[in-house]
């Protein structure tokens, strides 16, 4: 983890608000690490002064050479040490029936630094659940497998041999290692938030007056949805070769077929071109009220290759009035709609591309919209597979 990026331990009256038994609880695994760089922890509170300064200058610093273990360890506790971070682990603390040693005057230091005391694990897994709900760009891969193999959640082996994999392929791809799989199970879905490294960074910083070299591995967070009953699987992960990876171990881990999901296109924009208006219908999508055309992306092949992106407050009613052919004429690559819920006072905005791509203003909205989106004809209906005659058939 790289120190400079903590913002609670990088100020001695942040660490003065943490209970100092906890705070020498938390640090006396690297007594001795402290000791090497000239700063000596007192056994309890009574017996010696803490160095808060000391300890922040340490924290702080590239030179100091902490390890890794303590790293993690306040990088997590930095993260959570938050108001909704506190909540989260009080919540997921007395769901795990993890006893805690609490008082009124607890910060949200004091929580984050008694769960890691008591359960690093939870920790963990608070802090990657706090990914989940951001904004995402998914890509969508449907199997073409009917009827759709059933789907059980992952025993501990087969989240270990995925993880096992994952880190190989992450390890080869200059990434680290250390790629955990946190499994989140919802009503009709089940989430996979996937902890990775990225590729090292060096920047340069100030140490005084002379510059000198950061050296750090980011952190990255892939999310993975998973529909039981549509056998379909949402990907959000940056690269092309990442997505592709997680199609394959996904399927090879959980369902015997690394070809369980082959990629092909899920959505298409033709209904725009073919039913118009017709196709922000969506009086059958319960809480939706209403649908407009935002935005449009238009690609022209010939003769010469070209794109263009039409916006309008009601891009039908812009089209119309300038009597344009374009919706006729051009591929079309992306559309952005704006979507009135009845639930909110404000439309949002979905993005969908032709291909596998579909952007959501927020998670929760993906079930009312790809429902809308399945009825105008926007998702593509994988071709059935071919039925293979039975073996005794055959022989007959």
């Amino acid at each position: 983890m790289a120190t400079f990026r903590l913002r609670r331990f990088s100020n001695p009256e942040i660490l003065r608000a943490i209970a100092p038994t906890r705070l020498l609880a938390f640090l006396e695994p690297h007594r001795d690490c402290f000791a090497d760089c000239r700063l000596i922890l007192p056994r309890t509170p009574t017996a010696g002064t803490i160095d808060y300064e000391g300890l922040v200058n340490l924290f702080m610093s590239p030179e100091a050479g902490l390890p890794k273990d303590l790293l993690d360890a306040l990088f997590l506790v930095d993260e959570m040490a938050t108001p909704w971070g506190m909540d989260a682990l009080l919540q997921a603390a007395r769901e795990a029936r993890l006893p805690l040693e609490e008082s009124a005057d607890d910060t949200p230091a004091d929580v984050a630094v008694e769960v890691w005391l008591r359960d690093r694990n939870l920790l963990e897994r608070e802090h990657a659940g706090q990914s989940l709900s951001r904004p995402r760009c998914f890509e969508c891969y449907q199997t073409h497998r009917q009827p759709v193999p059933p789907f059980v959640l992952p025993t501990a082996d087969a989240q270990r041999c995925l993880e096992h994999d994952l880190d190989e392929w992450f390890a080869q791809s200059k990434r680290g290692r250390g790629t955990r799989v946190f499994v989140y199970p919802r009503e009709d879905e089940v989430w996979f938030l996937v902890r990775h490294g990225e590729p090292f960074k060096r920047e340069e910083s100030l140490q005084g007056k002379e510059t000198a070299s950061v050296c750090y591995r980011p952190l990255k967070y892939d999310v993975l949805i998973y529909l039981p009953q549509a056998g379909e699987l949402r990907v959000n992960a940056r690269s092309r070769a990442q997505k592709q990876q997680y199609r394959r171990l996904f399927g090879r881990h959980f369902f015997g077929d690394d070809q369980l999901f082959p990629g092909d296109s899920k959505y298409t924009l033709a209904p725009l071109r073919e039913q118009r208006e017709a196709a922000l219908v969506c009086v059958d999508v319960q809480g939706v009220e209403r649908i407009t055309l935002k935005e449009v992306q238009f690609r022209w092949d010939e003769p010469v290759r070209a794109v263009e992106i039409h916006k309008a407050n009601d891009l039908f009613l812009s089209l119309r009035f300038r009597n344009s052919q374009a919706l006729a004429e051009a591929q079309l690559d992306r559309a952005v709609f704006q979507v009135k819920f009845a639930d909110a006072k404000r439309p949002r905005s979905v993005t969908i591309c032709a291909g596998n791509v579909a952007h959501y203003t927020r998670d929760a909205d993906a079930e009312r919209l790809e429902q809308w989106l399945r009825l105008r004809g926007f998702i593509v209906v994988p071709p059935r597979p071919k039925e293979v005659p039975d073996a005794t058939v055959a022989r007959a």
